[in-house]
């Protein structure tokens, strides 16, 4: 039985795919038969590193209209931002905690909207910044790598904090998501789903394995 009550899904991070060809990128993730594409973007001050805006994702929506556009905000004011995001044609928007502004009334403004929200939290965040705010959204994004660049290894230490986020789904009958970024592959995966996450983002591993299909498979598989 799996530990999660959702279904896996593999989200593959565009970021990771070939930026002079994201529509070919896209493609690929299509192809691999999974229903979610993960989107990161990033303004070079909570992170830095800098990718794309919402016109590139704008650009990518008539692309593919069915698969789940699940953009994770890493900027310092995602408030001022996330609306641009949702034009564009986002499914869902994840922002973080660890910034100041105001958290709650941006998750409310982007469900109002009619989209999903999530929180995320940084691997060095402690699981009890996320408490205020669990009622309010559909993900908890537990990274497991410091954000702002592809191909660093997993943070073995996050997953003692998936397993906090699932004892206390569990205990208070909430429904979020748990989405891990970072690091994620066929050895680190498992070890998330089995710990309480369900939604598995991979960047570097998927678009440099030679099978996205069976990539995702191994994903997916139950623990």
């Amino acid at each position: 039985m799996p530990v999660s009550p959702h279904p896996l899904v593999c989200a593959p991070s565009i970021l990771g795919g070939h930026h002079d060809n994201l529509a070919g990128s896209l493609e690929r993730v299509r192809a691999s038969g999974t229903s979610w594409v993960h989107l990161d973007i990033m303004d070079g001050h909570f992170v830095p590193n800098l990718s794309f805006g919402p016109q590139t994702v704008a650009a990518l929506r008539p692309l593919d209209r069915d698969l789940f556009f699940d953009v994770h905000l890493m900027l310092t004011r995602p408030d001022h931002y996330w609306e641009a995001f949702a034009k564009a044609g986002a499914d869902e928007i994840i922002i973080h905690v660890e910034p100041f502004y105001p958290i709650r009334k941006t998750l409310d403004a982007i469900r109002e909207h009619g989209l999903r929200c999530g929180l995320a939290l940084n691997p060095d965040t402690p699981f009890a910044r996320a408490l205020p705010f669990l009622p309010h959204i559909d993900l908890l994004l537990c990274m497991t790598v410091q954000p702002g660049f592809g191909g660093q290894s997993f943070r073995e230490e996050v997953l003692g904090k998936i397993d906090e986020a699932h004892q206390h789904r569990l205990d208070h009958d909430l429904g979020y998501r748990i989405e891990v970024d970072g690091g994620i592959d066929r050895t680190t995966a498992p070890r998330c789903t089995a710990a309480g996450a369900d939604t598995l983002v991979a960047g570097t591993a998927f678009f440099h394995d030679p099978d996205p299909a069976a990539f995702r498979t191994a994903l997916t598989r139950e623990p």
